[in-house]
């Protein structure tokens, strides 16, 4: 198999992680949705750090954090990844599933939005009309539902800034990763120890503990798909495959969580996967055309 191949492959089981997870954080429910980021934090910094370790990169870690800008940088993309996880827990602990897989879906039209406005991009004719639809989707749930999709907007928002604190990143995707965890770790290690033995869930129920112990593989297992895909495989079919993730979701909580759709998201879902063909349309164009000489 070609190494394209092996990257085709490794974002398709990124993507049906990402796109599965939502049973995986239902089981715990009964776990309140910042102990459980909390732990998702602790263990998958082991993780990252394990496979660092092993890889003999450990000592790239310090030296992504060395400097003021390189800081900074991954303070803000932590609290962006952070948010984003807490987000995504409490949207299916909460029974709000379909707003998550919205939220990623409008996440790549997002990015779009956020590269015209901080990065100056221009867009083409296409892209204009696809964020415009998404954003004719998200008015029709406003009004039909009387309040905006704030889970799907703030996951789109929270995911979409963080892409941008990565393009100025210099660290890889894994030494990176792991040191936004790392800047976290203290918190989450903090926040639990005051919550205490009798309050916390960890360690009262043995299946409990193991699914907040394995939030870490969980979280570290995809990423580093991710990141290996990167590498060899061109980015329009990244960007192609990864809507395999908010399709899981979606079919997950109508499926297997029961959830309900409105009227209005039987209305808005259409336009948003009628934008997301238009941009996909656009960018495989893009990508097709020949470099200027």
């Amino acid at each position: 198999m070609s190494e394209a191949g092996k990257g085709v492959l490794a974002m398709i089981g990124a993507c049906i992680i990402w796109g599965l997870s939502p049973i995986f954080y239902k089981l715990l429910s009964d776990v309140p949705p910042l102990e459980v980021l909390a732990h998702r934090t602790l263990w998958s910094f082991a993780v990252f750090g394990l496979v660092l370790t092993l890889q003999r990169r450990i000592r790239a870690l310090p030296q992504a954090l060395a400097g003021r800008r390189a800081l900074l940088l991954a303070f803000a993309a932590a609290l962006m990844i952070s948010g984003n996880w807490f987000l995504f827990i409490f949207s299916v602990q909460v029974g709000r599933t379909v707003e998550s897989a919205l939220g990623y879906y409008i996440f790549p039209l997002v990015a779009v939005l956020i590269g015209r406005v901080v990065l100056k991009e221009r867009l083409g004719r296409a892209q204009i009309l696809a964020v415009g639809l998404a954003g004719v989707a998200v008015a029709i749930l406003t009004l039909g539902l009387g309040v905006a999709p704030w889970i799907s907007l703030s996951l789109a928002t929270t995911f979409g800034i963080y892409g941008l604190m990565k393009r100025w990143t210099v660290a890889g995707p894994v030494v990176s990763v792991t040191a936004e965890v790392a800047l976290l770790a203290p918190v989450a290690l903090g926040y639990l120890i005051w919550l205490g033995a009798g309050q916390g869930a960890f360690g009262h129920d043995a299946v409990q503990s193991t699914l907040l112990i394995m939030a870490g593989p969980l979280t570290a297992l995809p990423l580093i798909l991710f990141s290996y895909a990167a590498r060899r495989t061109a980015m329009s079919t990244i960007g192609l495959v990864q809507y395999l993730n908010p399709t899981l979701q979606f079919g997950v909580a109508v499926l297997v969580l029961g959830e309900v759709i409105t009227l209005w998201h039987g209305i808005a879902f259409p336009i948003i996967w009628v934008a997301l063909g238009i941009y996909s349309w656009a960018s495989l164009r893009r990508a097709a055309s020949p470099a200027p000489t």
